[in-house]
């Protein structure tokens, strides 16, 4: 794996800039993911808020977008200034974007899995009920 001490594009004397190796154009297209998912998260944040229950997972999806967003802009700095605070800066931010996101997904599993323990309740109590109906004796009234 190559350093990120020489991440920066380096002149030529004659000034011409010098080839990108593998690692830049790696780093360069994280950078523009980031930002991507980011955007869509809020996006995808700011639909969900539309209803009121939904606004319990849209507004940390929001914050979850923008911390996304916000590495991205760190490593952009890092990019260009080979500052360590501003890259370990962006990997704090992107650690808290997993962090939020693994535990927006633990929530969501628990939440589907009631609704299917739900529907299958109102089904079977539904299913009962027609059963009993089936057997129910009309001449009898």
């Amino acid at each position: 794996m190559e350093s990120v001490d020489n991440i920066n594009v380096e002149q030529n004397s004659v000034n011409e800039v010098s080839t990108f190796s593998t690692f830049q154009l790696t780093f360069d297209k994280m950078i523009r993911d980031m930002r991507f998912v980011g955007m869509f998260t809020i996006i995808y944040g700011a639909i969900t808020c539309l209803s009121i229950i939904g606004a319990l997972i849209g507004i940390p999806t929001i914050i979850i977008g923008l911390k996304m967003r916000e590495a991205a802009d760190h490593f952009e700095i890092f990019k260009s200034t080979n500052q360590a605070s501003a890259l370990r800066m962006g990997f704090e931010l992107q650690g808290k974007f997993f962090r939020i996101t693994k535990i927006l997904i633990i929530v969501g599993l628990i939440l589907t899995i009631i609704w299917f323990i739900l529907v299958f309740i109102i089904l079977a109590s539904g299913l009962s009920t027609l059963w009993e109906m089936g057997s129910f004796e009309y001449n009898t009234i």
